[in-house]
């Protein structure tokens, strides 16, 4: 099906008013209220506040248009980039000593107060632009060229979304009705031959063309036509039907492309990510230390060898990095054949059991992420020798590969971790791992981290 992120990509027409608003609206309200925290705690105005308000409102220029997005994924977003700046914020005055100059009590009315009055403008701004599309002069007519099975899923997303003010009028097609989607067959205005004159006699606003790409020379014909309407066109190109991974249009000098498999940590992205997984290992590991010793203990007593068990595994673009276990088994395969771990398997010892059940044995992989070979967050990496046979057999299988193997997964909290012993079994979880792919934010990371915290106690797919 066509996910809500394909629906704001391709289908959300540019929207001038509300992005102005929503570019001021944020950082004015972050000024704002430090300016009222001051005057609540009765401090005055000094030139370390103004310094303040000023990074602080180039750093949030331009807020983000949040209008349009479920309240709940705006709120977790809010709160994420909020959060994200109030450590660099305490990252900057760490690092120049400048933390004395501020009060902690209009600081922590501030950092307490700002993501709520933002999450209640979003409310009140998303009701403004629902109440603005409801309205009948605003009401967009549109058409669909091609009533094939994407020309349906184009309507339905249109449908869908009430803040889009978009109604649709129903398709062109030369095709027979046996060759069409059964719902769009219901809704056929005519011949694609038709289609110029109907949208310039009804007034249509917006024209949204689905057929196939090898229909191309049907689909330069309609364009000159249709540059003869006012009408606003749209080509949706017929990429659902494979696995798109982060789509999005890019420019190379001029030229539009199209990207379809490309990893969602690139700029300010991969900073974010590779911040936020330093800070939340390092702090993980220094609370966790006297476990990690009691741990590494544990294991020396339990059974002759190693405390670390050291396995190659495919990292980022499928190159081959060591990742760190605390040693649950007698035996350390990694060779070409590597048999996974069963329930009741007599290679594990029991304190190897335990530490497996409750995900203890993955603390070392925390130094991982600190070398940058792992994230804390992202599919789970699998033994050289399992990648290479399911290479073959899924596909897809290496998408998963264009990001960082993580400690903990999208698959892994929706009940996708253990044993994988069929191949269905791991079909499941590399379908997991690309919607994380799709679907990724500091938010669905933390999201992952909290239910990953409370499956630790009890998940019994382990073992």
């Amino acid at each position: 099906m066509l996910d809500n992120r394909h629906t704001r990509s391709f289908f959300t027409a540019p929207q001038s008013v509300t992005s102005a608003l929503a570019a001021f609206m944020e950082p004015t309200i972050t000024v704002v209220v430090y300016l009222a925290a001051l005057l609540w705690c009765d401090e005055p105005v000094r030139r370390p506040d103004v310094t303040l308000a000023l990074l602080v409102y180039a750093l949030g220029f331009p807020g983000r248009n949040r209008f349009r997005d479920r309240p709940l994924n705006a709120a977790v977003d809010i709160v994420s980039s909020w959060v994200t700046m109030l450590l660099l914020l305490g990252l900057c005055g760490w690092a120049t000593d400048s933390i004395h100059f501020f009060e902690p009590r209009v600081l922590l009315f501030w950092a307490l107060v700002t993501p709520v009055l933002q999450m209640l403008a979003m409310l009140a701004g998303r009701e403004a632009v629902r109440w603005e599309a409801a309205q009948p002069q605003n009401r967009r007519a549109a058409v669909i060229i091609g009533a094939g099975a994407l020309g349906a899923k184009v309507a339905g997303a249109l449908s869908r979304s009430r803040l889009q003010g978009v109604d649709v009028a129903g398709y062109f097609d030369d095709r027979t009705d046996g060759r069409v989607d059964a719902t769009a067959a219901n809704h056929r205005l005519g011949p694609l031959a038709d289609a110029a004159a109907y949208v310039r006699d009804q007034g249509i606003k917006d024209v949204y063309i689905t057929l196939p790409l090898t229909s191309q020379p049907r689909i330069i014909r309609l364009l000159e036509t249709l540059q003869g309407t006012t009408a606003s066109v749209y080509l949706v190109p017929d990429i659902f039907g494979i696995s798109v991974i982060q789509g999005r249009l890019r420019d190379i000098n001029g030229i539009p492309v199209v990207g379809l498999l490309e990893t969602p940590f690139i700029g300010t992205n991969r900073l974010a990510k590779r911040l936020s997984d330093i800070v939340l290992a390092a702090a993980i590991l220094l609370l966790l230390s006297p476990l990690f010793i009691a741990v590494a203990i544990g294991v020396k007593l339990s059974s002759p060898g190693p405390i670390i068990f050291k396995q190659r595994r495919n990292g980022l673009d499928g190159e081959e990095i060591i990742v760190y276990k605390f040693r649950s088994m007698r035996t350390q395969d990694d060779g070409a054949v590597i048999k996974q771990a069963t329930k009741g398997d007599p290679r594990i010892t029991p304190f190897g059991a335990f530490i497996r059940r409750t995900s203890l044995d993955e603390l070392p992989q925390f130094i991982n992420v600190l070398q940058g070979r792992m994230s804390i967050v992202g599919p789970r990496p699998h033994a050289v020798a399992h990648n290479e046979q399911y290479a073959q057999l899924i596909k897809a299988y290496m998408v998963r590969h264009k990001v960082k193997p993580g400690i903990t997964g999208w698959a892994q909290v929706n009940g996708h971790r253990g044993e994988t012993d069929t191949v269905d079994k791991m079909q499941a979880r590399v379908e997991y791992d690309l919607a994380y792919l799709r679907n990724w934010s500091i938010g669905f990371d933390l999201q992952i981290i909290a239910r990953t915290a409370k499956l630790v106690f009890f998940d019994r797919n382990a073992y």
